[in-house]
Parts: C-alpha cells; structure tokens; sequence
C-alpha cells in the first residue's frame, strides 16, 4: 500500500513554507527600518494558507519575480504570493516615508519563528510516527 504524504502532513507542509517566506518579509522590514520611503509588508497568512490548501499545490507560496535576477522555483515557474502580500498600515507613520515600526516587527518575527518552530516539530513527529509504521512498529 502506498502512502500519500499529501494527506499524511495535511495542510502543515504548506504552513512551514508560508512560515517561512513570512520570514522572509519581516526580516526584510526590520532590515529596512531606518530607509526612508520603505513601505513594510506582511503576508495574510489564513488567506494565502487557505488559497494555497484549496488550489491544491504549492503555487501559491512562490513569490513574485519582478527581475531576471531573482529565484525561480525548481520547476521553473515563478507564481506569485504577492495576492496575500499586504502594506503594513503604522500606528504612527514617519515624516521619512517609512511604514516600518521595529518593535511591532519583531515581535511579529518572534511569533512567526515560534510558529515555524511548532509547526517543524510537529511535522517531525508525524514523519517519526510514518517512519514507526514503515519500520513495523519496533
């Protein structure tokens, strides 16, 4: 009987790699804290997670390419995550520009860690658990 890791890990493998480019734009923020004109960004994790689950691939998760330069993905498409990719409204705007507010930013980048975390370890013992099954349940 063959396994379908697809159902095995459920909507978590999706979760991990949104986590994960959610990482990625946080950092990205905190980074350009202090450049004027910069505009934070945040993804809307419920409405790309569950347009990634209802479009049944990870298509959803690949970020957008505005130049050659840029990452393609293994098959070589490069969809786009910019439909959940959102401006970040600041509780208290710059005179600069800069939409980016550290102190919110981290915190938002300490809870998504967390999450990534949580969402790893729980994947690794589902694989440890498949893994059990596979090996006979010694």
């Amino acid at each position: 009987m063959a396994i379908n890791f697809d159902k095995a890990l459920g909507v978590h493998e999706q979760a991990l790699l949104l986590r994960q480019k959610r990482n990625e734009v946080l950092a990205a923020n905190i980074a350009n804290a202090d450049t004027p004109g910069y505009k934070a960004q945040d993804i809307d994790f419920r409405t790309a997670l569950s347009n990634s689950a209802a479009a049944g691939d990870q298509a959803m998760l690949a970020l957008k390419v505005t130049s050659a330069g840029h990452q393609h993905r293994a098959d070589g498409s490069a969809d786009a995550l910019s439909a959940s990719l959102k401006y970040r409204q600041p509780y208290q705007p710059s005179l600069d520009g800069n939409t980016v507010e550290a102190h919110i930013e981290q915190a938002e980048f300490a809870d998504n860690a967390m999450r990534y975390q949580a969402t790893l370890s729980f994947l690794g013992s589902r694989l440890s658990g498949l893994k059990s099954i596979l090996q006979g349940g010694r």
